[in-house]
């Protein structure tokens, strides 16, 4: 398309514009095709009028062209949401076919410093060109280039879906710089951020194989372990059954077996983890029956009699099995009875929000004491935090203390994640050598309870 600059003249809230120009390069070994592609966006939150904008430009990684991340608006949106204060991403890259579906990945080897700088430096005009006036109101404009990382050497995409409900997604397999390899569950609607993932072991590994080398070999089989949580919040979801130890400990005595509701399944890492670990019955919702399809397909989910899958609104679903709605169809199976624990991993379908979950209608009162009746009186709900801003967070906190009787924090350290729980009852705590209190303590370090701050 032909470049009109009046429209890049000002900074419009979520504006979104890609063009294609001819490469005149000379440095042709990064950016090598006849044309550039040239996508520009704007953030969805304003600038104050007495601020100064921060404009940023980003080239495209070698072999990512058509990666999610770069070659879609929500991608180039949540790339926006990771630089604080940039008002206006420019990203710089080859043109491919804007129909390619993603492909597999090799990182191509370090840039030289050099070469990264001279590349900038024949960028720079360009880049200053797509500034808005105001950035010219004093002097002319230093262009700024930032940098995307992250520890994935090697990608191979296994499988693509689309479901109903979340779209198009991806189950891929990668290598990391660690050289551990991991199955992924990603979705194009937010591409940033990954769904699912477990570890992924061949039944024969040279390390001097990369994962492409491996996938080639017929008689490689591969495997993943679903009794290892690789997901940086899961574990800690898992250590809020810590604060309800002892009560399970006697119900299992008694010869009850200990229930778990999972309102979200995505790969089902964390439900595959409570039955085999813990021996947890579970029941998951999902409200895209092919994310199930993959889960089972790739992901080692194995539902039957102590492990039940349900297709549908996780929000809806428990507050009409709860009796808080005026739906007479109150009764389905798997939901019929208490638990013992309730995990929430939703996320907010809103890419223009940013990474954020719980999603925000399920912050309400209604729901969480939707959630206290699927309860025992022992019971705890564990919630996937990622908030948006502290407002969000203060409601949710807020709310759940007024239908809980306690609620309590663990921080996750990654990425602004936080594990919230809230319990029914008081806890108990006289039981910490009991035989399913070891058995917690052999799957989850005891340092992730000592973490547990009561809000």
């Amino acid at each position: 398309m032909t470049l009109d600059l009046s429209t890049l003249e000002t900074l419009t809230p979520s504006q979104f514009i890609t063009l294609t120009i001819p490469n005149t390069l000379n440095h042709r070994c990064h950016l090598h095709t006849q044309l550039l592609r040239i996508a520009v966006l704007d953030s969805p939150i304003a600038t104050a009028d007495d601020v100064s904008p921060t404009i940023a430009a980003m080239i495209v990684p070698e072999h990512r062209e058509t990666d999610w991340n770069f070659c879609t608006e929500c991608g180039h949106l949540q790339l926006l949401f990771n630089f604080s204060n940039v008002s206006r991403l420019i990203l710089i890259g080859n043109n491919l076919d804007p129909n390619s579906e993603p492909s597999d990945y090799v990182r191509a080897p370090v840039t030289d410093p050099l070469d990264k700088e001279k590349l900038e430096q024949e960028l720079g005009q360009l880049v200053i060109a797509l500034h808005p006036k105001l950035c010219f109101q004093n002097r002319l404009p230093k262009p700024l280039f930032l940098t995307y990382e992250d520890a994935v050497l090697n990608r191979v995409i296994v499988d693509r879906f689309i479901g109903p409900f979340v779209g198009e997604f991806l189950v891929e397999d990668v290598e990391l710089e660690s050289r551990e390899l991991r199955r992924r569950l990603r979705f194009k609607r937010m591409p940033n951020l990954i769904q699912s993932q477990v570890p992924l072991i061949p039944s024969f590994r040279n390390m001097r194989l990369d994962l492409p080398s491996l996938r080639k070999m017929k008689n490689i089989q591969f495997q993943v372990d679903t009794g290892t949580l690789v997901q940086p919040y899961l574990t800690p979801m898992v250590s809020g059954i810590f604060l309800i130890v002892s009560t399970l400990n006697n119900r299992i005595q008694l010869g009850f077996t200990p229930r778990a509701l999972c309102l979200g399944v995505g790969g089902g890492a964390l439900l595959s983890f409570l039955n085999s670990n813990l021996g947890f019955e579970v029941v998951g919702v999902e409200a895209d029956e092919m994310v199930l399809t993959a889960a089972r397909r790739y992901f080692g989910l194995h539902d039957g009699k102590s492990v039940q899958l349900i297709v549908g609104d996780a929000i809806k679903l428990i507050e009409t099995v709860s009796g808080d709605s005026n739906d007479s169809h109150v009764k389905m199976d798997g939901l019929n009875g208490k638990f013992d624990v309730v995990m929430v991993d939703l996320d907010s379908n809103e890419a223009r929000s940013g990474i954020s979950a719980p999603p925000l209608e399920f912050v309400k009162r209604a729901v969480f004491q939707a959630m206290r009746s699927l309860l025992h009186n022992h019971g705890v709900v564990v919630i996937n935090v990622i908030p948006p801003n502290e407002q969000f967070y203060e409601t949710l906190v807020q709310e759940l203390q007024d239908v809980f009787h306690k609620v309590y924090e663990l921080d996750v350290k990654n990425d602004g994640n936080i594990v919230l729980m809230a319990t029914v009852s008081p806890i108990v705590c006289d039981d910490h050598d009991s035989v399913f209190s070891k058995r917690l303590r052999a799957v989850i370090s005891v340092s992730y309870m000592e973490s547990i701050v009561e809000l």
